[in-house]
């Protein structure tokens, strides 16, 4: 008998090691169960705010297709030549620059802002036109015959999903937020959006419904996000021409060259606020040789 119970009682001790020895093992394993859980990256938040900040409008990766520029025709005058532009808006000037700028080369695209059911967001032209934007994929849903939903950027914590408009041969994008818009503020923005393409081959915008597109000199938290022209861009030089009525008092740094770890320097001729950036010599020359008159 005696041997009997110590059988039982050596197996119970035994299973009790056991059960010990997995609780021990449990609670190691928490520690270092959320120790790796941390380590994953928290997606980005953007701050709240009454009135957000223009989205970031390039994405991490860059992939390029064809040019989603146009280049005007030049007339030679000395060393100089002269370019005729079209803002988004529709207004005109002519640009007369030092020919080794040669802007023209660098091609024009436009950038408009604007407000949604009363949310900004901003159309512009990504360089790279469709596959900058589709990376060879296929998009989300057709909105219109001419406006395509597509993923957001891979690696912008506060950009969404991004509407696609097709206007002729352009290709214009506005990069939503996270938390988007309606579906019903997308599609009434897909039908109320309008472009002409000229002769000259500028487009030219113009917004209906609950669409209101921002006038020269409007800013968002101090940045401009009126009718714009930005020749160049990516990691290559880049000059933008900003319509700003008082430029001398409201001159303000645009997007397109905020955050660019390069020189980059700002001018006003006239109503026009200049903004050049690249190399030291690229900038220099665009400053001090640029010119531009609205018409």
């Amino acid at each position: 008998m005696a041997d009997q119970f110590d059988v039982i009682e050596a197996g119970a001790r035994g299973r009790r090691r056991w059960v010990g020895i997995g609780v021990v093992a449990v609670l190691l394993a928490v520690p270092v169960v959320s120790l790796l859980a941390s380590r994953d990256p928290e997606p980005d938040r953007a701050p709240p705010t009454s009135t957000p900040a223009p989205l970031p409008i390039r994405s991490l990766t860059r992939i390029e297709g064809a040019p989603n520029v146009v280049s005007a025709p030049v007339k030679a005058k000395g060393g100089n030549e002269v370019i005729a532009v079209v803002f988004p808006d529709g207004t005109r000037a002519a640009v007369r620059y030092p020919a080794e700028l040669r802007l023209n080369e660098l091609g024009a695209r436009p950038f408009q802002g604007a407000w949604i059911a009363g949310q900004y967001r901003s159309f512009s032209a990504p360089y790279g036109g469709e596959m900058e934007i589709s990376r060879g994929a296929q998009p989300i849903r057709n909105l219109t015959p001419n406006v395509t939903l597509w993923p957001g950027p891979a690696g912008v914590g506060s950009a969404g999903q991004v509407l696609m408009f097709a206007f002729g041969k352009w290709r214009l994008a506005m990069y939503d937020r996270r938390e988007g818009l309606t579906f019903e503020d997308r599609l009434a923005t897909a039908k109320g959006l309008r472009g002409k393409v000229g002769k000259d081959g500028y487009l030219v915008l113009s917004g209906g419904g609950s669409i209101r597109l921002a006038k020269p000199g409007e800013t968002i938290q101090g940045e401009p996000v009126g009718p714009q022209l930005w020749f160049g861009g990516g990691t290559g030089d880049m000059v933008v021409f900003i319509p700003t009525p008082n430029c001398r008092k409201n001159a303000r740094s645009p997007s397109a060259t905020n955050g660019l770890k390069r020189p980059t320097r700002t001018v006003c001729r006239g109503d026009v606020q200049i903004v050049a950036s690249g190399s030291r010599a690229f900038v220099q020359q665009a400053i001090d040789g640029i010119r531009i008159t609205l018409k």
